[in-house]
C-alpha cells in the first residue's frame, strides 16, 4: 500500500515536472479565475444567475447520466447543453447588454461618470419642477440589483435622461403618469412600472400610495427611488426600507450624489445637519429651518407594536 502511494506521488511529481511550467501556468490560473469572478459580479442579482445555476445543475445530471449510463436522460440532457449557450443569449439579451455597458464604464471611468452625474442633475431639476407645480412622480434609479420584474409592468421607453421629458411624463392627463419611471444604466428605460407596496404600518402619518411603493421596492432591492408628493410637493427619498422625508434641490442631489457614487449607502448615514431644509410655507406658514424626517426600516418590535 505504502510503495503504491508513493509510486503514484512520484509519478505526479514527474508530469508536473515536465509538464509545469511556473509563470506560465500562475499566470493562466489567476486570469482564469478573475474571469469567472468577474462574470458573477456581472450576473450578481441578475435571472441570468439563477438561470446559470440550473445550468450548472443540467451538466452535472448529464455527466451522472454518462457515469451510470442513463442512455435516454443523457440523449435529453446533451440535447439542451449543446444549444445552452444560444439559449442563454436569446433569453437574457437585456442582462448581456447590461453587463456589457459596466465593462464600458470601467474601461471609460471619467465618461460614465459624467453621464451618471448629467442624469442625476436632470432627475432633481425635473423633481424640483414636478415640486414645485404640485405635480406627483415617482422615479425609481436602478443599480446594481435588475429590477426586470418591475420593468415587465412598464413601456419601454430608452431614452436619454432630460427633465422636460420626465415632467411631461407625470402630467396628470399623460397616460404613463400614474406609474413610475425606471432609470438603468443613465438612461430612461421604462415608464408606467407598477411597483409592489409595502405592508409596513409605522411609516410617517400622510404617507400616500406612492411612498409606499417606494418604500416597498428599496425593501426588495437596492434601487434609489425618489418621490414628489402631488399633496404637498415634498421630495422624499427611499432606500433600503427607510425614507427620508422633506428635501429641496440641493438636498436632493447631495444624497443622490453620495448614495450613487458610494460614499454612504444607507439613509442612516447622512447626518440630519445635512438635511436642513426650508419648509413650504404653503404649508406651515414658517421660514424657520426645519430638519428633514426619516422614516427607519421596520423591525420585528415596531411591527409587533403596529399589529
Amino acid at each position: 500500500m505504502i510503495e503504491t502511494l508513493w509510486r503514484f506521488l512520484r509519478e505526479l511529481l514527474e508530469y508536473f515536472g515536465a509538464n509545469f511550467d511556473p509563470v506560465r501556468d500562475v499566470l493562466d490560473i489567476v486570469f482564469v479565475t478573475i474571469g469567472i469572478y468577474w462574470l458573477l459580479i456581472l450576473i450578481r442579482g441578475t435571472r441570468a444567475f439563477q438561470i446559470l445555476l440550473g445550468l450548472l445543475v443540467l451538466y452535472a445530471m448529464s455527466v451522472a447520466s454518462e457515469i451510470f449510463q442513463l442512455v435516454t436522460l443523457r440523449t435529453l440532457l446533451e440535447n439542451v447543453v449543446q444549444y445552452g449557450v444560444l439559449i442563454v443569449i436569446v433569453l437574457f439579451q437585456h442582462d448581456i447588454r447590461r453587463a456589457l455597458a459596466r465593462v464600458g464604464r470601467g474601461f471609460f471611468p471619467s465618461a460614465a461618470q459624467e453621464r451618471v452625474t448629467q442624469s442625476l442633475e436632470e432627475v432633481v431639476r425635473a423633481c424640483q419642477e414636478l415640486a414645485r407645480r404640485r405635480i406627483g412622480a415617482l422615479i425609481v434609479l436602478e443599480r446594481e440589483i435588475s429590477l426586470g420584474d418591475q420593468i415587465d409592468t412598464g413601456t419601454t421607453l430608452d431614452s436619454a435622461v432630460v427633465k422636460d421629458l420626465l415632467v411631461s411624463i407625470f402630467i396628470p392627463y399623460s397616460p404613463l403618469h400614474d406609474g413610475a419611471v425606471m432609470i438603468a444604466n443613465g438612461r430612461i428605460s421604462h415608464a408606467g412600472c407598477i411597483l409592489p407596496l409595502t405592508m409596513r404600518e409605522d411609516l410617517p402619518d400622510g404617507v400616500g400610495t406612492r411612498h409606499r411603493a417606494a418604500v416597498g421596492l428599496s425593501e426588495d432591492t437596492d434601487a434609489v427611488v425618489v418621490v414628489v408628493s402631488e399633496e404637498t410637493g415634498g421630495i422624499s427619498v427611499a432606500l433600503g426600507g427607510a425614507l427620508v422625508q422633506g428635501l429641496d434641490a440641493p438636498n436632493l442631489r447631495a444624497v443622490l450624489r453620495d448614495i450613487l457614487t458610494g460614499e454612504r449607502s444607507h439613509l442612516r448615514d447622512i447626518p440630519a445637519t445635512e438635511l436642513a431644509i426650508e419648509p413650504i410655507a404653503a404649508e406651515t406658514g414658517s421660514t424657520e429651518p426645519t430638519a428633514a424626517k426619516v422614516a427607519e426600516p421596520a423591525t420585528d418590535a415596531s411591527l409587533r407594536a403596529a399589529g
